[in-house]
């Protein structure tokens, strides 16, 4: 009996070790803000444990230096050939506070220019998956997406290809008393975001605006942590973005989070429903009585807002691998 219970626990640990790596897909918004690059560091130090495969990035900020910022730290992270796409004629054209970093570090890809446009990227990268085994965070504007959907064979992939979709948009709660929050990542593209919430054909996960200012990342981490490395992209970019001491919103690394660690227990969920999005911008949620909608979104308790922080705190600054 006792071998039989050694075998089973052995067994067990044996299956868990062997999970399959989320399939991520990365749509950004790199360089409006800092959060942007903790996400990314987040993916990466995952994809090093063997949590997740980095598919793709895309950028939805219509600036050269982003896709040449992301390619830079993809390199510092050890996974140089990822591939970028970037959006075209784009809702945000301005250059970033922290882009301009990419020149610090070594990289291959010198300018969004000379990669493809992210929605075919996206479709390619598609075809080639297995059923339901994607998984995209989107935590910047709708523009990609919603392009993508205008490709009828593309949307037929989205559905057959894509688990869920992650994103960090909206707002859920009341937020400094207002009941109608404006949510930057919407309000950036409102057609698009309307788009998508209509017509996305698998389920969606909304990590609202309400998620990240609750689970803040410390300042201190910023300013004492980093130091283990001449210069860091983090702390840089944290410093040009907006110098602390301030502790920033984790608002696109809970949409990462989710999107890898669904069931770890770092949220709960609404029931599901349906969003609708205003023209002003506003996210509305509408539960669905045979519980048959496509969306829900993030709720996180005091207690679950603690383990989040520390979650991406720890899942942000654990170093790159060491230079060869």
């Amino acid at each position: 009996m006792k071998h039989l219970l050694f075998f089973l626990i052995l067994h067990s640990s044996f299956v868990i070790a062997r999970a399959e790596p989320v399939r991520l897909i990365f749509d950004t918004d790199m360089g409006n803000d800092v959060d942007d690059l903790m996400a990314l560091c987040m993916i990466h130090n995952l994809q090093k444990r063997g949590a997740c495969e980095l598919l793709a990035v895309t950028v939805t900020k219509d600036h050269p230096q982003a896709a040449a910022f992301v390619d830079a730290v993809n390199t510092l992270y050890g996974y140089p050939d990822t591939p970028i796409g970037v959006v075209r004629n784009g809702a945000a054209k301005e250059a970033g506070k922290f882009n301009l970093l990419a020149d610090k570090y070594p990289h291959d890809l010198k300018s969004g220019a000379d990669a493809p446009e992210a929605g075919g990227l996206i479709k390619d990268i598609l075809a080639k998956q297995p059923d339901g085994s994607v998984v995209i965070a989107q935590v910047g504007f709708f523009t990609n997406l919603a392009r993508l959907m205008d490709d009828a064979e593309a949307k037929a992939l989205i559905a057959k290809k894509v688990k869920v979709l992650s994103i960090m948009a909206g707002a859920f709660q009341t937020v400094n008393f207002d009941t109608r929050h404006l949510e930057y990542n919407v309000k950036l593209d409102v057609p698009a975001a309307q788009k998508l919430a209509k017509e996305w054909p698998t389920p969606m996960v909304w990590s609202g605006f309400e998620i990240g200012v609750a689970a803040a990342f410390p300042h201190a981490v910023i300013e004492q942590d980093l130091n283990y490395m001449p210069q860091h992209p983090l702390k840089e970019a944290y410093y040009l973005y907006n110098p602390p001491p301030h502790d920033r919103p984790t608002w696109d690394p809970t949409a990462v989070l989710y999107a890898i660690y669904p069931d770890r227990g770092y949220f709960d969920l609404s029931p599901p429903g349906n969003i609708k999005v205003d023209d002003d911008s506003a996210t509305l949620f509408r539960p669905v009585k045979k519980g048959e909608g496509k969306h829900r979104f993030l709720i996180m308790s005091p207690e679950q807002a603690s383990r989040v922080r520390e979650a991406i705190v720890q899942l942000s600054i654990e170093p790159p691998p060491a230079k060869k």
